[in-house]
């Protein structure tokens, strides 16, 4: 069992899109995924009940015993989390269940400050298991052809974690697809949203396998 969390403490980071998104993307690669909603606000896990035939198995966990409950569902092969904003605690206990950290970030100074209490907790952990602990930057909700979309990747790599190298877009099909609980790889297979969030799940493979 992989797990893969997407973390990031401050709001609007595009944290949900991504774990939903990816969830779906291991699922169409022929993995058995469960997806973890640890936000109490359960915004998952509404993407999930929008859609009676909902593909995707989603369920909540949002108490600090993550690591611990997760146990509970060690026959799937690959387990996303989505973390919750603003809840240290929720955060510690993800990161502890976790192969992998994925934290999204807005091509904004504001966002590349904020992220730095989460670095500091995934490093702890890194140095805690002697490096097994993996953990990278997705930059998020991007602006196309713009300055600081391409200034971010350097600013990111100065906290000391990799980037990786899909990003994911600011696109109306990501919002529009959520609203009726399904994602850009099922209503728009052939669009550039799902053709970079199908590359960012071959990337976030190639780290944990």
């Amino acid at each position: 069992m992989k797990v893969v969390s997407v973390l990031n403490q401050k709001g609007g980071s595009g944290k949900t899109t991504i774990a939903t998104h990816l969830s779906r993307a291991f699922q169409l690669a022929g993995h058995d995924v469960l997806l973890i909603d640890s936000d109490p606000q359960g915004s998952a896990r509404d993407w999930a009940a929008v859609r009676d035939e909902q593909p995707v198995p989603v369920v909540g966990i949002d108490r600090p015993t993550i690591e611990r409950d997760i146990k509970a569902v060690s026959h799937k092969n690959l387990i996303v989390i989505d973390g919750a904003p603003q809840a240290a605690d929720l955060a510690v206990s993800a990161i502890k269940a976790s192969d992998l950290i994925l934290i999204p970030v807005q091509p904004s100074p504001y966002d590349i400050w904020a992220a730095s209490d989460l670095v500091d907790l995934v490093k702890q952990r890194i140095e805690m298991t002697d490096g097994r602990l993996k953990a990278a930057f997705v930059v998020s909700r991007a602006i196309k052809n713009t300055k600081i979309g391409a200034e971010i990747k350097e600013a990111l790599e100065g906290y000391g974690l990799p980037v990786m190298e899909a990003r994911i877009t600011q696109s109306v099909a990501y919002p529009s697809t959520a609203a009726a609980g399904t994602t850009v790889l099922d209503a728009e297979p052939n669009s550039n949203a799902a053709q970079e969030i199908r590359a960012l799940a071959i990337e976030v493979l190639q780290l944990i396998e």
